[in-house]
């Protein structure tokens, strides 16, 4: 696999170096098409110019005329018709020069070498020391045809400052290379972290620290996946104390079945006695018989298992016929309970709201004290449906009241066997599924109040 820093750093290359060859060939262009023939006509006016001093010039006084002319930044390099050769300057590393090009200026032509020179790549055309890159003229000196060639000289044509520029641009070549190195090394650096981290996540090993403080996307990034392992940590934390609770409670009601079972096969027992026994064993199997339906259910609203089916249905109905449900664990605690409720349609899922009325009365019915009451209100406003639950039970403290809705949290220790701990949990689901509210209000010793708000539209 190849790493993404090796992945940047062949590609930064890679960019740069297509650039390069793109801006060379964007020079080339602009070179070829607009400069190449003002610079090939410049140098032919200079050309002219000098041979028409050479030609009013007596004796040998050419050559140090010449002489001069290429101090002044050129090279020159003339032929005559006898076939002499002369270099004046610089030489040039390329003398060769066709027959046909001789021919043309000893006759009078001019030569446009500048222009038509194509010995070299790019721009690099204009550089090339060869005579054959060069302007052409003829002239005449005492009765004899000469051809001048000359073009600048190279060497001269860079100067300080063209120097200085070069090495500007190699400079900042590399700086641009060092940087964009550097910066992949920092892009690459938190995401290696990201890696391992996601690689101690996958052993289950939660504590994981990583050390991104950037603001940008990475950072961002680095903070959503610390609180996605939080909240992972927390998950399986929930998950493990779920699985200790579940096994907890089905242990003892299985315990107890397995116990008064083996009591029951011994011969000595009254029929009192074996009512009695067979009354635990009934007992404990309806909790268990409970404590799964309610599991499934939690399970199916936790993964959507379950669509929410609405329905348009009579809410202050569906509570009456839960109130006269358990009207005999009412009437066993004497308890008293009065309502307070309008004819009120609901759109909503029956079944599962259902379920909701059932815990909160049954919750409302269970922590209640002897002789208690219960009050059951429905009232409807734009916005809500309010349904209240107020008891005259033995109450909740504030950090009661911020756990109830945990999986298997309890109130009263000593009435664990009455209940799996998961009934308002489930209420919590149902009510957010319709998105709905829950407030629960509590002065102590004095009773509970649980009001439950959900939306009309």
């Amino acid at each position: 696999m190849k790493s993404l820093y090796r992945q940047y750093t062949l590609a930064t290359l890679f960019i740069i170096t297509i650039s390069i060859l793109a801006g060379l060939l964007i020079v080339s262009l602009v070179y070829n098409i607009q400069i190449k023939e003002k610079n090939d006509e410049k140098n032919v006016e200079v050309a002219i110019e000098i041979t028409t001093v050479l030609e009013k010039m007596h004796g040998r006084g050419f050559d140090k005329y010449l002489e001069s002319i290429t101090k002044l930044g050129y090279q020159a390099y003339v032929i005559n018709e006898k076939g002499e050769e002369y270099s004046f300057g610089e030489p040039f590393s390329d003398k060769e020069l066709s027959d046909e090009t001789r021919f043309q200026v000893l006759n009078g032509n001019i030569y446009h070498g500048m222009r038509d020179y194509q010995g070299k790549l790019f721009i690099f055309n204009h550089y090339a020391n060869s005579v054959s890159n060069t302007v052409g003229i003829p002239y005449e000196h005492e009765g004899m045809v000469y051809g001048l060639f000359i073009r600048p000289n190279n060497q001269l044509l860079f100067s300080d400052m063209h120097l200085l520029l070069l090495g500007f641009l190699l400079a900042l070549a590399v700086i641009i290379l060092v940087s964009m190195l550097v910066l992949a090394q920092q892009l690459v650096k938190p995401i290696k972290q990201l890696n391992d981290a996601t690689k101690h996540v996958m052993e289950e090993n939660y504590r994981v620290d990583l050390d991104i403080t950037r603001k940008d996307e990475l950072g961002q990034l680095a903070r959503n996946f610390s609180n996605m392992v939080k909240q992972l940590e927390l998950n399986d934390e929930s998950r493990k104390a779920f699985i200790s609770n579940v096994s907890h409670d089905f242990q003892s009601p299985l315990l107890n079945i397995q116990g008064y079972a083996d009591l029951l096969k011994s011969t000595d027992l009254n029929m009192e006695e074996r009512e009695s026994y067979l009354q635990v064993i009934e007992q404990e199997t309806k909790r268990l018989s409970n404590l799964t339906k309610q599991l499934l259910l939690l399970t199916s609203l936790d993964q959507s298992a379950r669509p929410v089916r609405k329905s348009n249905f009579r809410l202050d109905e569906q509570l009456k016929e839960v109130i006269y449900k358990y009207r005999w664990r009412l009437e066993e605690q004497n308890i008293d309970l009065s309502y307070e409720m309008e004819p009120v349609m609901f759109y909503g899922d029956a079944d599962l709201l259902e379920n909701v009325w059932d815990n909160v009365l049954t919750n409302a019915i269970k922590y209640n004290i002897a002789n208690g009451e219960i009050s059951i209100r429905v009232t409807e406003d734009n916005e809500y449906v309010n349904i209240s639950f107020q008891d005259s039970g033995i109450g909740m403290e504030v950090e009661e009241i911020n756990q109830i809705f945990e999986r298997f949290y309890r109130i009263d220790s000593s009435r664990t066997k009455d209940g799996s701990g998961l009934g308002l949990a489930i209420v919590k689901e149902i009510v957010d599924l319709h998105s709905g509210k829950v407030e629960v209000t509590s002065n102590g010793k004095e009773g509970t109040l649980f009001v439950i708000s959900l939306p009309r539209n």
